[in-house]
């Protein structure tokens, strides 16, 4: 169990450098979506969103908490609705943030989720907030994240707005093609006697890749000149 512990970290911790470059907005993107139509911005949402490494963490951390196929639909489709809400109205409305901040802040939804998961909040005697209420209120704020990074295109004003719920279905496409695998792994794993010590290695990894991808964002924020 301990040799499951340190090889699950020891991979982590060797990918994390990858994550850091790996989710970002790109000229080809830009050309894809310039030369490509509104199928352009399906296929350019699905692959941020497969790419889109701090949503994935944290929708794995919520998959660890629940039980069944039934919670996994719940609760993924209360997140979806609450990040198409932010990603649809914002990108509609012209309503911006500094793209580091509110990655800071996502950040942080992936160390809140793997530190409930290890039982933080039991361990400073504390009743830890509604799942389903947190898990909307951080789709909000990934779907503003989203926004952020569909508005760093150039987009153009013709079907300004069904490009948008373009890109938003193509999100749902990606994230859906991402959780498969996710759900298959962390379902049959359950099964196994080293479940528990691969619960706690991958939790773990989450509060590290929390901090990480926290403390990579808000450098990025004071080096811009802010």
């Amino acid at each position: 169990m301990k040799r499951t512990n340190r090889s699950i970290l020891s991979a982590a911790l060797i990918l994390f450098p990858l994550l850091l470059v790996a989710h970002g907005v790109s000229s080809a993107d830009q050309e894809t979506l310039s030369n490509g139509g509104l199928l352009a911005y399906i296929l350019v949402g699905a692959k941020h969103m497969i790419t889109g490494y701090d949503h994935l963490l944290f929708l794995a951390g919520v998959i660890f908490y629940l039980s069944g196929f039934k919670d996994i639909v719940r609760f993924i489709t209360v997140f979806t609705i609450g990040h198409s809400i932010t990603l649809i109205s914002a990108t509609y409305l012209g309503i911006k943030a500094d793209e580091h901040l509110i990655d800071a802040v996502i950040a942080l939804s992936v160390l809140y989720k793997g530190f409930e998961n290890l039982g933080g909040f039991e361990k400073l005697k504390m009743k830890s907030p509604d799942l389903l209420m947190m898990v909307f209120l951080f789709g909000l704020i990934h779907g503003f994240g989203l926004s952020t990074r569909l508005q760093s295109f150039e987009m153009g004003p013709d079907l300004f707005l069904a490009k948008i719920v373009c890109f938003n279905i193509g999100v749902e496409l990606g994230q859906i093609a991402a959780l498969i695998p996710i759900v298959f792994l962390i379902t049959r794993w359950q099964k196994l006697k080293s479940y528990d010590a691969f619960y706690r290695a991958v939790n773990t990894y989450l509060v590290i890749a929390g901090i990480g991808l926290f403390c990579y964002q808000m450098y990025g924020y004071f080096s811009g000149g802010h």
